[in-house]
């Protein structure tokens, strides 16, 4: 279709954008594909898909729009945005405009009731919903049917998401189906993303139905970015990464964003530039709301040199003068890493992009892999229960029927849901009865094209030819070419030097052993329906102790030195290693020592641990036993025994999913034998509990309780690792 040409329109388009900018002369004008996807939506009621690179202004095209359309008496603008950052970025904008925007997202829910009622009363311009909120029951039923015949535009925002092979895929995202199934005629549709490679735009056209719109427009511009100089600096260990962060933080331009693959190396990270005098916030999935918000102030206000953030802050944050990124450890995705690289040199001439791979990023790239999609069987397991149970069940309830973690029965569900064979109630889940099959192609497939992009991430840091063209190639850019600035165009900018200090210091802090093992505290809901009389609370006289972790799976410093030895079950079993056994022990005095420790002073003699106790293991009963025994003759206490697996239980792979079947499988397999049972009897004071690795808890729970049963008076455990 031939676009027309609207003056009028277009003045009054870039008196909006002005608006929105802040540029009080009224000069600033609309890029040329801005506007022509404005005018597509505005004059023509038409879909679009605008794939630009970031800091292009997607978000203006939409702004802009509303306010025309709002201008001419259409409804309100719906923004479904993905995360909490973004929407309130999205709010302040809005505003600059003289746009009325509201959000509806977990944050606010005191504040549900009135924006609804807001909504109805035409006093809102812009609600921004997140995609989760699509198929909440209520919100779907009796919210979603009124806003969509009153929506003027629809806005899907990072719309990459909707895709199956996008590094993000939200299956509520998929839900907007039925939202644009009921949208009234004419109701223009605007999807924006900056990460789409050709596959993963196709994909979205057809999950939002522009697919088969032959008048939709697609928009997509070039993926230079001409204020980003890319870099790789390929380090001997995370200590060295560490320290030339210490040593070349001041160094970066402005202020910036250091991402990690696990929060655990956010937190260590953190730490240790704080130790070394650095203005550092740590902003990951576990910061609490109000302390995210202050992060984001601050960096903002450039009161922090940088956040060192997990991917939690990825699409969520807008800083147009952001001066650096640097990834301490590689993302598993060209596409996911171009986003996040994406936040920089929005608003200045150049920003630093700095990659620091690790040796530990293809184990953390496949323990997230290994939480995809489950088996067959286990899906229609869960359809056949929720079919014989005749009634709606909660994620607790069903739970323990489906032996799957509950993150990820949910996570299949929503899927499960998009495809028709079930479906979210009040009071939980129902299977519709309609027929399902498991694309067992599909899904293969994904893994698939997920393998090719950790092994795109591979050549990256690896190539000799330039960055920024290695990555808009992966993002299928017909446009892309050297760009002349990364370190393979015109040199390295960093050397890979570090002081000494700075080295000692990150190795001191890397190495310092401990990490505290919380206990469980509660019973896992549901274990009746699985044969097991617990409930609630458990028992004060069952319960074990705080314990302590040599360190986390996840850490950089240890996580590294364990993960060989306890993240691959095909790892030979054999004695504990000698500087793994000192530092056990090590972690045993600062214990002892520390508040409330046994040799602190503040405790009576009782406390002090009178025996070792070892959980027999079936796949590292050696490496668990030396460890047992090497801990009873460094601490001069006698090696009690084992907590020992039943007959019937031998041999057996405890349930690893979700709480209450492990609960269950180890409730059934494990003992006190009467031998150590006479020991613990015979000794007066606490026991060391001693197992290689922590996952759930359980493990240590079940066990602790049992020593408690038999006599023990007090139970502290102590493991190799927590799988965190």
């Amino acid at each position: 279709m031939q676009q027309t040409n609207n003056p009028d329109l277009r003045a009054a388009a870039d008196k909006v954008l002005a608006r929105l900018v802040g540029d009080p002369t009224g000069e600033t004008r609309l890029r040329e594909d801005q506007w022509r996807a404005i005018e597509a939506l505005v004059a023509h009621k038409r879909r679009a898909l605008v794939v630009q690179r970031t800091g292009w202004g997607k978000s203006a095209v939409y702004f802009v729009a509303t306010s025309l359309l709002r201008e001419r008496g259409s409804g309100p603008t719906v923004i479904v945005s993905p995360l909490l950052a973004l929407m309130r970025n999205q709010v302040e904008a809005a505003a600059r405009a003289g746009i009325r925007a509201r959000s509806i997202n977990s944050s606010n829910t005191e504040e549900w009731d009135t924006v609804q009622a807001e909504v109805e009363a035409g006093e809102v311009d812009v609600l921004l919903v997140s995609p989760e909120r699509l198929n909440n029951p209520d919100f779907r039923d009796n919210v979603l049917p009124k806003l969509s015949a009153a929506t003027g535009l629809l806005v899907v925002d990072e719309a990459h998401c909707i895709s199956d092979w996008g590094h993000d895929f939200r299956p509520d995202y998929r839900r907007l189906r039925t939202m644009l199934a009921e949208l009234p005629p004419g109701v223009p549709v605007l999807a924006t993303t900056a990460t789409a490679n050709s596959r993963v735009t196709a994909d979205v056209a057809e999950q939002l139905g522009t697919g088969a719109d032959t008048d939709a427009l697609v928009l997509r511009g070039p993926l230079d970015r001409e204020s980003l100089s890319l870099g790789v600096l390929q380090l001997p260990d995370a200590a060295h990464r560490l320290a030339w962060l210490a040593d070349h933080l001041d160094e970066l331009p402005g202020s910036g964003i250091i991402y990690t693959l696990t929060v655990a190396a956010a937190e260590e990270v953190t730490a240790y530039l704080r130790q070394c005098g650095h203005p550092v916030a740590s902003y990951t999935g576990r910061t609490e709301n109000a302390e995210r918000m202050q992060a984001e102030e601050d960096l903002l206000a450039n009161r922090v040199k940088a956040l060192v953030a997990t991917s939690a802050l990825g699409m969520g944050f807008d800083k147009p003068d952001l001066g650096f990124v640097v990834h301490l450890g590689s993302p598993s995705s060209p596409i996911a890493y171009y986003q996040q690289v994406g936040r920089a040199g929005r608003g200045v001439e150049h920003a630093e992009v700095l990659l620091l791979p690790g040796r530990e990023d293809e184990a953390i790239w496949k323990y997230f892999a290994s939480v995809a999609f489950p088996p067959e069987e286990q899906v229609r397991r869960t359809l056949d229960t929720l079919a014989q149970a005749g009634r709606p069940l909660s994620l607790p309830a069903l739970e323990p029927l489906v032996d799957l973690r509950r993150t990820r029965l949910e996570a299949m569900l929503k899927v499960l849901d998009v495809d028709g064979a079930v479906r979210r109630v009040k009071g939980g889940w129902t299977t519709t009865g309609q027929p399902w099959v498991y694309e067992a192609e599909r899904y293969a497939w994904v893994a698939r094209q997920r393998a090719t992009e950790q092994q795109a991430m591979r050549e990256y840091a690896t190539t000799k030819s330039c960055r920024m063209e290695f990555l808009r190639l992966q993002l299928d850019d017909e446009e892309a070419a050297p760009c002349g600035r990364c370190d393979n165009c015109a040199g390295g900018r960093f050397g890979d030097g570090v002081s000494t200090g700075a080295l000692d210091a990150a190795r001191g802090e890397l190495g310092r052993p401990g990490a505290e093992v919380e206990p469980r505290k509660m019973w896992p809901t549901g274990l009746a329906a699985v044969g097991v009389n617990l409930k609630g609370r458990i028992a004060q006289g069952d319960l074990v102790s705080s314990g302590r972790a040599l360190g986390r799976l996840s850490d950089i410093g240890w996580g590294n030195r364990l993960r060989p030895m306890l993240g691959d079950r095909t790892a030979p079993d054999g004695p504990v290693p000698d500087d793994v056994a000192d530092a056990v022990v090590s972690v045993l005095a600062d214990w002892a020592k520390g508040p409330g420790g046994w040799a602190s002073g503040e405790a009576d003699a009782s406390a002090r641990p009178v025996g070792v106790v070892t959980v027999a293991s079936h796949g590292r009963p050696v490496l668990i036993e030396s460890l047992g025994r090497r801990i009873a003759e460094v601490g001069r206490m006698p090696l009690l025994g084992s907590v020992a697996y039943t007959q019937e239980a031998a041999g057996e792979r405890m349930s690893q999913t979700n709480s209450a079947q492990r609960v269950r499988a180890l409730h059934q397999a494990l003992t006190v034998p009467p031998e150590l049972a006479a020991a613990l009897a015979a000794a007066d004071g606490p026991v060391l509990i001693v197992d290689d690795l922590s996952d759930t808890g359980w493990t240590l729970a079940v066990a602790g309780r049992l020593l408690r049963r038999a006599g023990a008076q007090g139970v502290y455990p102590l493991v190799l690792a927590i799988q965190a």
